[in-house]
């Protein structure tokens, strides 16, 4: 395989090219807007981009902070035709740490989370809203490594207690925060965008607006070879719309008309199957059926990271990791920094070369955020402008600060 290597400052470039392309055969997953992990994910990040908005607003920067642990336990319901009720509440553990204050200045922590919480699932799970247990398991806590020597204060150990803004190392420097990596890859396959818009219309989309009963926990999987697919999804339904069994049955043939309409227009010609709703037993009433369309009612848990990864899409056959980015400090953690930014980079070397790209971005911790330890480009084209490309990569690792304003304030989605 041919191979370009360069340096660039503190950073190792390394591109490959000549990369063989992906084979046609792939497996994809998506999750969707109710599903618990998804659930998990999208109010981590919520909390996240609440708290950076509220240190902005105040002290004129993002405080130390994550939310990333976050997980939901499922509660309890009663399901029936035309109705049903919740019977036990969702859990909601926030588990992570805040700067609870800077200088004097209290920052209102627990109520900046209980607000939001509530506002998350009145959007986004009404029937859940009011069966809520918050749980905080919020620390002001340091990081490792502030060792007391004599009377000096480590300057660690005030991380998330600054005195002010001149306690933050990354006004002076942004300096990576660990030691991880950030993964991307492009274009996405025409089966690939397939499932994302499916799911998107399912949960909460076209689809779901149009029809009342249909729930958003939403989940798809997705066999491909190239010519042929087989997908097999669970759709729920919402028991107060639907009032008989002979109802869920007619709006689950709705939902697969819907499954092959699109896939007729996205990917005509193929061979496509469907399987919906597999563990139905309809003589028994043992259907997809909930009060809240969600599963997150009857016992399921949602932890942030299990879910889908930051372009949305579950791909073990592709280049991924298993960082959790939602609800990690915007300005200097890599494990998000880093996975927006590689995805980025490869949708334009894709658009540079027409080929496919892999990019992988590894940060080294206390090094800085915008020269990766380790840069590898992969690229199935066999003839690049190395000075394009690292043109490129500079171009996209100095957009860190103005990627920190992009996620705080203009609602990036990172899954």
């Amino acid at each position: 395989m041919p191979k370009t290597t360069t340096i660039a400052g503190e950073s190792h470039l390394f591109i490959e090219t000549g990369m063989q392309k992906p084979a046609a055969t792939t497996i994809v997953e998506r999750k969707g807007l109710g599903h618990p992990d998804t659930l998990a994910d999208h109010l981590a990040e919520r909390l996240s981009r609440a708290y950076s908005r509220y240190t902005m607003e105040r002290f004129g920067a993002v405080l130390h902070h994550n939310f990333d642990k976050l997980a939901l336990l499922g509660g309890a319901s009663e399901v029936r035709y035309a109705g049903g009720c919740m019977t036990s509440p969702v859990r909601v553990l926030v588990n992570g740490r805040a700067a609870a204050k800077c200088g004097e200045r209290r920052i209102p922590v627990a109520e900046i989370v209980d607000s939001e919480v509530r506002d998350f699932f009145s959007e986004r799970l009404p029937e859940v809203s009011d069966h809520l247990d918050i749980v905080h398991n919020i620390t002001s806590n340091p990081s490792p490594g502030a060792v007391l020597t004599g009377d000096a204060v480590p300057e660690r150990s005030r991380w998330f207690s600054p005195r002010s803004l001149e306690d933050l190392r990354e006004r002076r420097v942004r300096l990576s925060n660990d030691t991880s990596l950030g993964t991307g890859w492009a274009p996405e396959s025409l089966f690939e965008s397939f499932v994302r818009e499916l799911v998107d219309s399912l949960s909460g989309g076209d689809f779901a607006r149009a029809n009342a009963w249909c729930g958003s926990d939403v989940k798809l999987m997705g066999y491909w070879d190239g010519e042929a697919a087989d997908v097999v999804l669970c759709v729920p339904q919402k028991s107060r719309h639907v009032a008989s069994r002979s109802e869920y049955v007619q709006n689950a043939e709705s939902v697969l008309a819907e499954c092959y309409r699109l896939a007729a227009l996205r990917l005509a010609g193929a061979d496509v199957s469907f399987q919906l709703n597999a563990r139905d037993v309809l003589e028994k009433d043992e259907i997809y059926l909930t009060y809240t369309g969600s599963s997150i009612e009857s016992g399921d848990e949602g932890v942030v990271g299990r879910g889908n990864r930051v372009n949305g899409l579950i791909t073990p056959l592709r280049p991924m990791n298993l960082e959790g980015a939602s609800g990690k400090n915007p300005v200097y953690h890599v494990g998000k920094l880093y996975n927006v930014a590689a995805g980025r980079l490869a949708r334009r070397l894709h658009e540079l070369t027409d080929g496919h790209a892999e990019v992988h971005l590894v940060s080294r911790t206390g090094q800085r955020l915008d020269r990766p330890w380790r840069i590898l480009i992969r690229l199935s084209a066999t003839e690049i402008e190395a000075e394009k490309v690292e043109a490129l990569v500079a171009e996209t690792l100095g957009e860190f600060p103005a990627l920190t304003e992009e996620i705080v304030f203009d609602g990036l989605c990172l899954s």
